[in-house]
């Protein structure tokens, strides 16, 4: 995500949108070279801790898993919000792949049917 998203969402949030407001608000700015939701709910989610700085942390060689405690959170917190979307629109829309969407779902939150047609 570039400086300037970053900056927009940090915008949003101190003026008092909601995570879905300030998502739609930079889908309508960036169109297509908008950021994934799920980036855009973890910058406001940072913001609304208390964060204040818009730098990117710095980030060292690849990570030792895609399965973390961040991703299985955010995973939570987009099924949380919109329940009935399929593993692939949740791929589109995290930028997480299908697989380890799929054994988050099953392996970590204990869900037994998970959707796998488009949505």
């Amino acid at each position: 995500m570039n400086f300037e998203q970053r900056a927009n969402i940090k915008f949003c949030f101190k003026l008092g949108k909601t995570f879905t407001e300030t998502h739609n608000l930079m889908k309508q700015v960036y169109g297509d070279n908008c950021v994934a939701r799920a980036s855009v709910y973890e910058w406001y989610t940072r913001f609304k801790n208390g964060r204040e700085d818009i730098n990117d942390d710095a980030h060292t060689g690849r990570p030792k898993s895609t399965i973390n405690e961040n991703s299985i959170e955010v995973v939570r917190n987009f099924i949380k919000h919109e329940p009935k979307s399929s593993v692939r629109y949740m791929e589109m829309e995290l930028n997480i792949p299908k697989s380890t969407i799929y054994r988050i779902l099953t392996e970590h939150l204990g869900l037994q049917k998970v959707g796998l047609v488009t949505r």
